[in-house]
This record gives structure tokens, C-alpha cells and sequence, in this order.
């Protein structure tokens, strides 16, 4: 193709930030593109491939208000970028002085934010910063970091390994056995299930002693609350431990540590993975309420059993005996209680860790 000597206007996007400026030239195969700065007007000419084929673009603009003579150009096969910096950081009404908007001018919708959008990723920006800087001080301040790290990352890997390997044997045991697999499952994933809800114990002492900031009262709720079910209803009832509902228990607790222990394990190595970070906040809304409802009814089960036998029957003077039923059925509202300071906490934080991004995406 013939190269004309006649001059032509490239399409150009621009989008701003409180500190620069974007501008996008459509302009392929450019080499060597003559781009200045001077007296607050751009100009710049080049030749590539437009609009108009092979031929020497070029186009001038004069900024709406100051701007630094540097700025930084990147040339690609397919475009020239150029990023502009404000002498002010300040939001423009629009990009060049003259009201009228030429017609090779048009926002960049791959980068454009309005204002209160932009004002939105400059405070997470800033709050990144600051979070980076705080954490660079902590290390500084803190000689046992990495030590603590290590401790952490060790327990999330032992949890993650116990919950996975009750979680692929039930699953298997299911396809094979079926329905038969349910009646079973305490005496085939019992000791595995005990030992990672007494580890769990430690989920308590961490935030008391100041190993992980997240609050003493959802993680004592939870553990506690799993393992009154697992070592008081189902370990002490040799009649429930041959019951349908533990395999729903055991199968929907599992569920929720498969996500939730990889996702504290990456975190003690400042990695995040976005899909993992998405299950974890989101995993919860289904399976949290599921689980209490199947803790409820082992209780609800259980409470005839407890009235036949009198296990843990509160012996009172002058021959007046409270069944252990009673506290089962105030327990039964405080379960439901805690359900909903859990929900309310887990709610909060999947605000905090998802929402921004959601904002962005609309």
C-alpha cells in the first residue's frame, strides 16, 4: 500500500484521575511518534496505520488547564498511549479548553470513571497504601512475624487436610454405598472429625492472644457450638451416632473448611486468589444456615433419647430432677441466636471484601 504525503487526524480516547490524564491514539505500526508538550498544548504527529491506511496523522490539543511538559508515551503494534500529568490534581469538566469537542475525540470507556468513582479508587488506593506501609511496620516492630506466620499457615494446612480427606471419603463412600454410606458415617469419620474440631479449639485462643485480628465471639460461637453437637449429641448417644442427620453434619461442615482453610493459608503469604476469595465469602450464605438446621434436628432427635435415659439429668433437693431435655431446648434458641450474629459478621465482612469490586464492575 502507498504511503500519502497528505496529512490526517487519528481517533483519540482520553479518560482522566484527580492527577492525569489518558489519552489512547488509534494508530498501528507506529515508530518514533513526534509528541510534544509546549505552552499547555499537545502535539503530536506520527506515521501508522489509521483510519485511513498508511498515512502521517497527526492532531494538536490545548489542555482545559495546566499541565506538566512531561509525560510518558507507550507505543504498541496496535496504539499509542500517552499519560499526562495535572499541575493540580483537580477534576476537569472536560479535556481541552474549547467547549466544542472535536470529532476524533471521544472518552475511553476501557479507563473512564466519573468523578465520585474516581474520588472511590483514589481512597482504596490510599487505603492500600497505608495498609502496605502499616504492614512493613509491623514487620519492622515485630521479630516473631514470620514465626507467627508460620504457626498459622501450619494449622490452616492441618485443618485444610483433615477437613478435605472427611470431605473426599464421605463423597466416595456416597457413590459407592449410597444411602447406606449415611447410617455409617460417625464410626468411619468420627475420630478424624474429633480431632480437627479439638484442634479448632485454637481458633478461640488465636484472636485472645493477638495471633489473628479477627473478633473472640463469632469463632467461639462456632467451634463451641460444633463441638457441643459433636462430643455431648452425637458422641455420648450411642443411638444417634447410627443416624442419617450426622451425615448431613459432617458433609456440610466439611464443605465450609475446604474453602475457608485455603483461603487463611494464602492470606499468611499475602496471596489472594480471586475465584477462592469469591467461594469463601459467598460459600457461607447457603451452607452456614443448612448446617444449623442439621445440628437442630440431631437435637431434636435427641431429646427423647436424653428424656429415656436421664444422661445428664440435673438431680435437685426434695426429689425434683430437670432433664437434660430442657437445656437442649434452650439451646436450641440460643443456636438460632448464634446463627444470626454469625450471618450478621460474615455479612459484613463479605461487604467489605467483595463490595468494592462490585461497585467497580458496575
Amino acid at each position: 500500500m502507498g504511503t500519502s504525503e497528505m496529512s490526517l487526524t487519528p481517533h483519540v480516547f482520553w479518560a482522566q484521575r484527580h492527577h492525569e490524564l489518558y489519552l489512547r491514539v488509534e494508530l498501528s505500526d507506529v515508530q518514533n511518534p513526534d509528541i510534544t508538550i509546549s505552552d499547555n498544548v499537545l502535539n503530536f504527529k506520527a506515521q501508522g496505520h489509521g483510519a485511513k491506511g498508511v498515512n502521517l496523522y497527526e492532531f494538536s490539543l490545548e489542555f482545559f488547564a495546566p499541565v506538566k511538559p512531561k509525560f510518558i508515551q507507550r507505543s504498541t503494534q496496535r496504539q499509542v498511549a500517552i499519560t499526562v500529568k495535572k499541575s493540580e490534581k483537580l477534576w476537569w469538566p472536560r479535556l481541552i479548553k474549547q467547549e466544542r469537542k472535536p470529532r476524533f475525540l471521544a472518552p475511553d470507556c476501557d479507563r473512564w470513571l466519573d468523578e465520585s468513582d474516581a474520588e472511590m479508587e483514589l481512597r482504596e488506593k490510599e487505603e492500600e497504601r497505608i495498609t502496605k506501609i502499616r504492614t512493613e511496620s509491623r514487620k519492622r516492630e515485630d521479630p516473631f512475624l514470620y514465626l507467627k506466620r508460620g504457626y498459622l499457615f501450619m494449622y490452616n494446612l492441618v485443618q485444610f487436610l483433615g477437613f478435605s480427606w472427611i470431605f473426599v471419603n464421605m463423597t466416595v463412600r456416597l457413590f459407592i454405598l449410597g444411602q447406606d454410606s449415611f447410617y455409617d458415617t460417625f464410626n468411619s469419620m468420627g475420630d478424624m472429625m474429633y480431632f480437627c474440631q479439638t484442634l479448632a479449639l485454637l481458633e478461640i485462643i488465636n484472636p485472645l492472644i493477638g495471633l489473628v485480628k479477627t473478633g473472640v465471639a463469632p469463632a467461639l460461637i462456632q467451634v463451641l457450638g460444633r463441638n457441643f453437637i459433636l462430643f455431648f449429641i452425637l458422641g455420648q448417644l450411642d443411638e444417634m451416632q447410627t443416624k442419617a442427620i450426622v451425615f448431613f453434619i459432617f458433609y456440610l461442615w466439611s464443605s465450609i473448611e475446604i474453602f475457608r482453610y485455603p483461603f487463611y493459608m494464602l492470606a499468611c503469604l499475602d496471596t489472594e486468589w480471586k475465584l477462592l476469595t469469591w467461594i469463601r465469602y459467598t460459600i457461607w450464605i447457603p451452607l452456614y444456615p443448612l448446617g444449623a438446621l442439621a445440628e437442630a434436628a440431631s437435637i431434636i432427635q435427641a431429646i427423647p433419647i436424653f428424656n429415656e435415659t436421664g444422661r445428664f439429668s440435673l438431680r435437685l433437693p426434695l426429689e425434683f430432677t430437670v432433664s437434660f431435655s430442657v437445656f437442649l431446648v434452650v439451646y436450641l434458641v440460643l443456636l438460632f441466636l448464634g446463627l444470626g450474629i454469625n450471618l450478621r459478621h460474615l455479612l459484613k465482612q463479605r461487604r467489605r471484601r467483595l463490595g468494592s469490586r462490585k461497585r467497580k464492575m458496575q
